[in-house]
């Protein structure tokens, strides 16, 4: 496979052989090296394409599912570790689909029904999640293989993938022609925008699915002492489908109130708590009191005491979905041979509402011809000393 390797001068005063080249144009530079994943059975290669810092901080992102495949982060020791829960092989993305990483569309979250109505006419979905249709259904943009369109090193490091969803995809109006780009700077930043227009109208929310676990993918304990803030006074009630119920609900004096940080494991068993047993824990959505912003703001953060790697969320959309493995049971092997259970990680989705195609009182999800979709998160690492 082709190779693209470029490095500089880094924050740290490394020098590789490549830095004279680029020293009389940046000081600083994030490199992008592009190497093969795997193969399907059909014979096609997924790549991967690793995203590096000069912080120690790096990216690895395959064209399966345009997943983050590997996120590596140092503590307060100096030691890079990754934190996302993954597997190590393509094999077992496909063979064990989960949603650990990939690009979540075209609707991440759930369509009650899997159903709903637009401008008059009415879409049936393919259902995934009991009648439900969870993360763009059956065959979601997770499982379909994404072609990278640009690989750029710099200041900035960055890789571009696209997808054609034509229409009638998994039930949704409208050819969908989406771009997914990773990029990635030298003070821990990994920025990725999502950027979607459609030949007719059609409702589109796109979101990363990473599970985090701070302390390292695999460590003993998950998430449950890592401490997270989330800038929202309300979240959205879910009946036992897992469909909001349409009230906008105060967190204060609830084990949801994250406003001024809290350990997770003070809540995410709190059996008192009806939405919490009706979750398994944390899945739920977090009505971020910015709302939908021009820029990306703070939805989220955590981070663990023990290692001191911190992990903040920003996005500019206007709510986000907290989900702590209540799924995971043991019977996953991920990376490093590791068993995936309850609570072993988190994903911090930043999202239009969950079913806002069928409550309207939600905002809306609609893109159309000439009001093309776009949506700026940004995953941001850092140490508290």
């Amino acid at each position: 496979m082709a190779s693209f390797k470029t490095a500089t001068v880094g924050l740290f005063g490394v020098v590789p052989l490549a830095a004279a080249l680029l020293a009389s144009t940046s000081a600083h530079a994030a490199t992008a090296e592009r190497s093969a994943f795997g193969k399907l059975a059909d014979g096609t290669v997924i790549e991967a394409v690793t995203l590096t810092g000069t912080n120690g901080v790096s990216a690895r992102i395959i064209t399966y599912g345009a997943t983050l495949q590997a996120l590596n982060a140092p503590g307060r020791d100096g030691k890079s570790v990754d934190v996302t829960l993954g597997y190590d092989d393509l094999q077992s993305y496909i063979d064990h689909p989960n949603y650990w990483g990939q690009t979540i569309g075209r609707y991440a979250n759930r369509i009650a029904g899997g159903r709903f109505t637009l401008d008059g006419k009415s879409y049936q979905l393919t259902q995934n999640d009991k009648a439900n249709s969870l993360h763009g259904g059956t065959i979601g943009f997770d499982k379909r293989v994404w072609r990278i369109v640009a690989v750029k090193n710099g200041p900035e490091a960055s890789v571009t993938m696209a997808l054609t969803s034509p229409a009638g995809d998994q039930g949704y109006p409208g050819k969908l022609e989406v771009t997914t780009t990773f990029t990635l700077d030298d003070k821990g930043s990994l920025t990725i925008d999502y950027d979607a227009k459609s030949d007719a109208p059609t409702v589109v929310n796109l979101t990363n699915h990473a599970l985090f676990n701070m302390a390292g993918e695999g460590a003993p304990g998950g998430i449950l002492q890592h401490r997270m803030t989330i800038p929202a006074s309300r979240y959205t009630p879910v009946n036992a489908a897992l469909i909001p119920t349409g009230e906008l609900k105060p967190v204060a004096g609830t084990v949801f109130d994250f406003t001024q940080g809290r350990v997770i494991e003070d809540g995410i068993r709190d059996g008192r708590d009806p939405q919490i047993v009706m979750g398994r824990g944390y899945d739920h959505n977090f009505v971020l009191d910015a709302g939908k912003t021009a820029e990306p703001k703070l939805a989220a953060r955590i981070e663990d005491p023990a290692s001191g790697r911190v992990l903040e969320v920003l996005s500019d959309q206007p709510g986000i979905q907290v989900y702590t493995g209540n799924f995971l049971d043991g019977t996953l092997i991920g990376k490093g041979g590791h068993l995936y259970r309850m609570g072993d990680g988190i994903a911090l989705e930043p999202q239009v509402f969950p079913d806002t195609p069928n409550q309207p009182a939600f905002g809306s999800a609609r893109v159309a011809p000439g009001k093309p979709y776009r949506h700026r998160m940004i995953y941001r690492v850092s140490v508290a000393r």
